[in-house]
């Protein structure tokens, strides 16, 4: 990156224009010398886009390199639109995790809409066939109003875009607290399965060959919008709303039908979905990843305006809208099987030798600029970071439950009076983050497609049978892909490192839950500005996590999304940015989707055992916590603390034997323990099933769990509830035998239907006594209450 100095004077340029495309004056001297010459607005702007952060990873790129990307499964990895991987059986599953944050923001219906078809848009330019959604959620607090009209815009976006093209929402999750208020995250994850037997790329190729725009016209809806997303929002950020694209859904189904469709034929070399920036970036991406150049004509490119100029041309992110290169003298296949679907399909340019992207317009070239000074040989920024932990976490570390309230066994003393460890509960299930979420999801079709064998709420990790899309049999007609998205924000703010790891490990745990095999990740970073030394430190310490964590559960990194700057101004014009948030999503193979189980309960008698040690400390730290708990921020209202310690290998012998109890069949439900720890996840499985239980606490109190919230409610990985079928009793515990007798007990019974969950203690003193129905009607309302009106 070459130093900012004096420009000559015809080189000279206004730092307002600068701005308006977010570039620093060292960028433009980098611009300026690159090309030789004073770049005309329109090659500004295409500069300005593809060196964004959401283009070009300019703060993320270094931190990346890290992540574990190959494996024995993984056909695909980062660099195109979607990972692939090889599930057996000839299938191939394409996946991959996408943001939409700040149109969202501003525009929660449409942007939330755009942000799926976006991600559909990468898993079907593979050659992919999309069979599911998930999506990740974050919100502020559900009190606020303004949080509400986010919520339902978001979902109803979500909903609109997924329900009409026909692709079933399968799963997700959603957070809620004040550090969202500002900056909504909605993260949108979606896997297809490959219909074409070579798998379609995006590097250009073939000197001479025609390059075809198809899909839907171009406007100047979603002008800017790459720059846009690379911004902190603030009181202006309304002025944008022309950044927000808008989407049509049953455009967007037709494309699908025609782009699978033309990748039948073979014809198409290379394909390219016009996202963020448009036209240039599929230009420049397709030119810069073949090694050739891209000569391309806006007067042939459909337009929904009139009087559009380069600048508009080239930066509008109309949607529905791709760019194939296609074989030379095939041009007319490909576009009679557009119109037959109603779609555009033009030849609008020609790929030639030299490695640069020329833009004709009224007959003269409107930009001229090399492909990899777009698309590759971007800016790449170290930028500096703490040399410790800041003085929050450091705060943080120092808390102890000590600072708490007394408990006894009956309860807890609060300012605002006594709560009994029931009434505790009652809470935990109704705080928007832990309570029902069929508010949310009953909007989403779950069922199309006749695929889902578990959806939403069913199970810890989605559910979906595999159908050969091409009609032939297959030797396990039972195979499936299991998925699921995840992460505890509270735990990454509070350590990065600890907390991204731990989002890692329940993504994988949740798979395990429910009989798969974790196979590989997408990931979506969201974080703050990466220009401020703390934010930096976040995310190259949450990187460090995820990157260490993916390679010892052996679950690569095939791609997935870096989203920044996601704060806001307060009164005083300082950001605020949000909890660092990375998100995993993950998929597992199935072997047998009959044989998977679900988080409720399945049959009086069964027995209840926790796999995983609870009290067990780990080097210096502890293994369960109340820091970053659910406990300590809804009944408390703090915080603080150090999230759980997560021992990784404890973590993969736990979930193997998970496996193998439900591939064996002597596990019947499987449930982990996440926010709330133990006395929430049991309640789940009770509300989830309508059974009861009765659970005694084989554990006493001592110096280092010392109090009676912390076991009930203290957090931690490397634990997973599961119900065994009592005839099976002496298979699973000789099993376990074999497996070195890990920490694993035996804690309780399923009892009959619609009765109660006892908590005791091991002196059979009780510690919680709900009955079904009023542990149901807390977290079935928890958002109802707030939204449904």
């Amino acid at each position: 990156m070459s130093a900012a100095s004096d420009l000559a004077p015809e080189f000279a340029i206004d730092p307002k224009q600068l701005a308006a495309e977010r570039l620093t004056q060292a960028e433009y001297v980098e611009i300026v010398n690159r090309l030789g010459r004073k770049p005309n607005p329109a090659e500004l702007g295409m500069f300005g886009v593809m060196w964004s952060e959401h283009c070009c990873y300019k703060n993320s790129r270094p931190l990346l390199k890290q992540f574990p990307t190959t494996g024995e499964r993984i056909l695909v990895g980062p660099g195109e639109n979607a990972g692939v991987v090889d599930l057996g059986e000839g299938l191939r599953l394409a996946f991959k995790i996408e943001s939409h944050n700040h149109p969202s923001a501003v525009e929660p219906f449409q942007g939330a809409a755009t942000g799926v078809g976006g991600i559909l848009r990468d898993i079907f330019t593979m050659g992919a066939r999309p069979i599911a959604l998930l999506n990740s959620l974050r919100f502020g607090d559900l009190a606020d109003p303004k949080t509400q009209r986010l919520v339902h815009g978001v979902v109803s976006g979500i909903s609109h875009y997924g329900n009409c093209t026909g692709i079933p929402t399968v799963g997700g999750e959603i957070y809620f607290d004040p550090v969202y208020s500002g900056n909504p995250l909605v993260n949108v994850m979606a896997l297809g399965l490959m219909e074409t037997t070579e798998i379609v790329k995006s590097g250009a190729g073939g000197i001479g060959n025609p390059v075809i725009y198809v899909g839907s016209t171009t406007g100047r809806d979603g002008m800017g919008g790459a720059s846009f997303a690379s911004a902190e929002l603030s009181e202006e950020s309304q002025a944008d709303r022309p950044a927000v694209q808008v989407g049509d859904p049953f455009l967007e189904k037709s494309l699908i039908e025609a782009c699978l469709e033309a990748f039948q034929t073979g014809a198409i070399v290379a394909a390219q979905d016009m996202g963020a920036a448009g036209l240039t970036c599929s230009t420049a991406e397709m030119a810069a990843k073949g090694g050739v150049g891209i000569d391309l004509d806006l007067d042939l490119i459909p337009a929904r305006e009139s009087g559009m100029i380069p600048y508009e041309y080239l930066l509008s992110e109309s949607q529905e809208r791709m760019l194939f290169v296609a074989q030379a003298g095939r041009e007319q296949e490909i576009i009679d099987i557009f119109q037959r679907w109603e779609l555009h399909a033009v030849v609008a340019g020609r790929v030639i030798a030299e490695p640069i992207v020329r833009i004709r317009h009224q007959g003269e070239i409107a930009a001229e600029i090399p492909a990899l000074a777009l698309a590759e040989n971007t800016p790449i920024y170290h930028r500096e970071s703490l040399s410790e932990p800041p003085e929050y976490v450091q705060k943080a570390q120092a808390w102890s439950v000590s600072s708490l309230p007394t408990a006894s066994e009956t309860g807890i003393e609060l300012a605002s009076g006594f709560l009994s460890w029931s009434e505790v509960l009652l809470k935990l299930l109704a705080s928007p983050t832990v309570a029902s979420k069929a508010w949310v999801y009953r909007q989403y079709d779950q069922q199309v497609q006749n695929n889902t064998v578990t959806g939403p709420g069913g199970a810890d990790a989605a559910v979906i049978r595999l159908r050969p899309v091409t009609g032939e049999k297959l030797a396990n007609p039972y195979v499936g892909v299991a998925a699921t998205v995840d992460c505890n924000p509270r735990y990454v703010y509070l350590d990065p490192y600890q907390g991204a790891i731990a989002a890692v490990a329940e993504a994988a745990r949740n798979l395990s839950c429910v009989g798969a095999e974790p196979l590989a990740v997408t990931d979506n970073l969201n974080f703050g500005s990466p220009e401020q030394p703390l934010g930096y430190w976040q995310l190259s310490e949450a990187c460090r996590g995820l990157s260490q964590a993916c390679r010892v559960l052996n679950t690569p990194v095939t791609g997935g999304n870096v989203s920044l700057y996601n704060e806001t101004l307060d009164a005083d014009g300082k950001p605020q940015a949000i909890y660092p948030t990375p998100v995993v999503g993950m998929v597992g193979r199935v072997t047998d989707v009959r044989k998977t189980v679900g988080q409720g309960w399945a049959k009086s008698g069964d027995l209840i055992y926790l796999l995983g040690e609870p009290l067990t400390p780990k080097t210096t730290t502890e293994a369960i916590s109340l820091g970053g708990s659910e406990y300590l921020a809804t009944i408390h209202d703090q915080v603080t603390g150090k999230p759980p310690y997560l021992d990784l290998e404890l973590e993969q012998q736990v979930q193997k034997i998970c496996r193998e109890g439900i591939a064996q069949a002597w596990i019947r439900t499987a449930h982990d323990l996440s926010e709330g720890g133990i006395g929430v996840a049991l309640a789940e499985s009770c509300i989830s099933g309508n059974f009861g239980a009765t659970i005694t606490l084989p554990w006493a109190l001592s110096d280092r769990i010392s109090r009676w919230d912390e076991l009930l409610f203290g957090e931690g990985g490397s634990r997973i509830l599961v119900a065994v079928d009592p005839s099976q009793k002496e298979a699973w515990e000789e099993y376990l035998k074999t497996q070195g007798n890990p920490p694993i007990q035996e804690i309780g019974i399923v009892t009959e239907t619609a009765a109660e969950l006892q908590i005791l203690t091991a002196d059979n003193q009780a510690l919680i006594k709900v009955r079904i129905e009023e542990l149901w009607d807390r977290w079935a309302n928890g958002l109802g209450t707030y939204l449904s009106s």
